[in-house]
This record gives structure tokens, sequence and C-alpha cells, in this order.
């Protein structure tokens, strides 16, 4: 299965030296003991998958995952590439860190890393960091996440100055004026009686990149979208020829605030999981064709950081493992094609990075997919050190089988 091409059909993938070489509709029946076969039966091989939302805690906070770990998982979920988010202490916030991670992750995993740098120094929200540096060694795309990036000033100024460059900004839409929201500002945090985030706090910040994009030209994506009005905003600003894409997560697509009925501390995440109606527009959305990008935004965090009081709790899930499983659970009836690409295609053209594409003499990243094998999401068998998510205990249809990263079967 391969949107880039067209094609639906039974085929046979033949990979030399790490690259596609041919796409035959016959299997090739000579003998030859040079030639290593590998059964899919039963599987649909797509263009690998590529996470484009990471955060692989490196360096800083490896006792939450570290390189060797969140690649594993990445592997076992199905991925042959991540992106690796600038949220990390310190901050991957020059060209140094850029190389740094790079080399570091190529040497714990065999899952390809990209790295995303920061757009202000140690994301201070302020100050521009060394963007076309950042850039010259490596960097796919720049973004504050964990916080939006707070000057209005700094950050049309930082997409000015590289808007010859095509690393697009990626924006984590949350206004801090509103501090520090628990959970989103609804019927159920009324109820729980907790400080909440209302929907606009996401959405004024999403609307003010839009305008930054439009006013730049910069290429631009929006993180994790999850209220109903940003995708409002994101269709006008498409509408009016603005360089936006944006990404939403399973957890979005699937849960709600119902989830934190008991003050469950484990389902606090930013964005908040917000209301089904909230829910079923992320859903349209996909549908729809407004969003094109699925991510994970993989938050791993121990146990005992997960645990009670909900104000003590760290935001974020583990998602690696189960965001294949968990999309395609949430979008039944999106047309096969369409969640290739989500997952794979469109992610490349994001980045900007090879792959996305099954094309003779593109790289052998394959993802392979079992689309009716149910399994059941079991924390405990996770290769991320992160053991909490969502999704524990429910089950899944479609299964990651496969994962081949230039030519070489990781998973």
């Amino acid at each position: 299965m391969d949107p880039t091409l067209d094609l639906d059909a039974i085929r046979t993938i033949v990979v030399r030296n790490g690259v596609i070489a041919a796409l035959r509709d016959d299997a090739p029946v000579a003998a030859d003991p040079e030639v290593e076969r590998v059964d899919c039966a039963g599987m649909v091989l797509c263009p690998g998958f590529i996470d484009p939302h990471v955060h692989l805690r490196e360096p800083g906070d490896a006792h939450k995952e570290t390189l060797a770990s969140g690649l594993a998982a990445a592997a076992a979920g199905g991925f042959t590439a991540v992106a690796a988010m600038p949220n990390t202490r310190p901050a991957i916030d020059d060209a140094a860190s850029i190389r740094r991670i790079a080399r570091d992750a190529a040497a714990a995993g065999r899952v390809r890393t990209y790295v995303i740098g920061a757009v202000t120094r140690g994301r201070d929200g302020t100050t521009i960091a060394e963007l076309r540096s950042m850039a010259s060694a490596g960097a796919v795309a720049f973004s504050d996440d964990g916080s939006s990036t707070a000057s209005l000033k700094a950050l049309y100024n930082a997409a000015l100055s590289i808007a010859d460059l095509p690393q697009p900004f990626l924006s984590h839409c949350e206004d801090r004026s509103f501090g520090d929201g628990l959970m989103h500002d609804g019927a159920v945090a009324d109820l729980l009686g907790v400080t909440a985030s209302p929907s606009i706090a996401e959405t004024a910040i999403a609307a003010r990149d839009a305008l930054v994009a439009r006013a730049t030209g910069k290429a631009w994506h929006l993180c994790h979208v999850s209220a109903a009005e940003t995708i409002d905003v994101i269709r006008w600003a498409q509408g009016h020829g603005v360089r936006l894409t944006a990404e939403v997560t399973p957890h979005h697509l699937l849960c709600t605030d119902q989830a934190l009925l008991g003050y469950d501390a484990r389902m606090r995440v930013n964005p908040p999981l917000r209301s089904e109606s909230d829910a079923a527009a992320m859903r349209r959305a996909v549908a729809d064709g407004i969003i094109t990008i699925f991510a994970s935004d993989h938050a791993p965090h121990t146990t005992e950081e997960k645990e009670p009081p909900l104000s003590h709790a760290c935001a974020g899930f583990s998602g690696l493992e189960t965001a294949i499983g968990a999309t395609f659970h949430a979008l039944p009836d999106v047309a096969l094609a369409v969640m290739v690409a989500n997952f794979s295609t469109n992610v490349a053209a994001l980045l900007g990075v090879a792959g996305g594409t099954l094309k003779v003499g593109s790289p052998a990243d394959i993802t392979g997919l079992y689309l009716d094998r149910p399994w059941t999401v079991e924390p405990h068998r996770f290769k991320s050190l992160g053991r909490v998510t969502p999704f524990a205990g429910m089950k899944f249809a479609v299964q990651p089988a496969l994962a081949v990263v230039g030519g070489e079967i990781v998973v």
C-alpha cells in the first residue's frame, strides 16, 4: 500500500543495499543463497511510519526514558523513524546539541532519529536561538514544544529570519496566562472543582501562530490539536493560502475528560483530554482532510511521577507502542491509503526527509501491519521505561508486524 504510487496490490518488495530495488508482481522462485526471503503473508506493507513528535528525554531525564529504550519502543510500535523534541535538560538549542543527539541516537538504536531544535535559547520564549547553524547541523524543524514561544515579537522575527529555509516551525499551542490547568475546562472540571484550561488557551495561540505564518510565509505546523475551535483556525488558514498543517494524537481522538473522574492523575496530559464533542471534531477533521498527520506525543514518565495528587502528577503518556493500534481503532471508516499517508508520506513531507514512499530508489524503510489481529495493551510489556497509558487493557485490531529500516529488519 503506497499512496504516492497509487498502489494497493500484491507485490514483492526487492531490497538491495538498503534501497528499494524493485516492486515485482510475482515472487522470485530461483534458489539463491545470497537472497534473504521474508514471508509477509497476511501483512499490509507500507512506507515506513514516522512519528513527528516524541520526547526521548535525553539529556536530563534518563530515568524517564533513554535514547535506547525510546527507540526500542518506536520499533516495537511499528515506526521506522521519529523526530525528537527539544524540551530536554538542557534544551536542544544549538548546533552542537543537534549533532550530539543525532550521533547518540544512531549509536543507541536502528530507528532513524531526526532532531528538532528550539526556537529560543533554553526555550525561554524570548531570545532567538541559533536557527541557521542548527539547520546546517541537521535540524529538521524548530519548536519550543512543552510550552508556546511566549514573545510574539521573538516568534515573528525568528520565522522571518529563516523564511528562506525549508524547516517548518512546530507550535505547542497553549497560552500560559491561564496558569497550570490540570484538565479541560468543562463539566467534569466543574464537578471535581479543579483548576482547568479552556479551549481558547489553545485556539488563541493557534490563531496567533497562523497569522505569523501568513505574515512571514513560513511553513508552520500545529502540534497535538485537541479543541474543536482550533479546527476552525486551521480551516481558515488553509483557505487563505497559509502553509499550515496539523497533527492529532490517538488520545485526543479516543479519550475525553471523563477519564479524569475520580481525580485519576495518570490521565493528566497537555493539552488536556477534552470533551466528547472535541474528540468527535478531531475525528471529523481527519476524515475531511484538515488534519493530515498523526503523532504519538510520546511523553514517558515513571509510575511514581504519575501518582496522585492530580496537581503533582507529570503531564503525558507513553505512546509509541500504542499509537498505530489506537489511531486505527479511533478512525475505522477512514480509507487505508489516508491512514498510511498520515503516518508516513505526509510526515516525510512535513519534515523534509527521505521516505514516505516505496518508490524504487527510495530508502528501504517499511512498516508491516496486520489489519485484523486483535491484541491487548499490556503496559508491563512495553519497551519504553514509561508504562502509563490511557489505553491499558484495551483491545485493538490493527497490530504492527514488521519494521524495516534501511533494509534491516528491526522488528
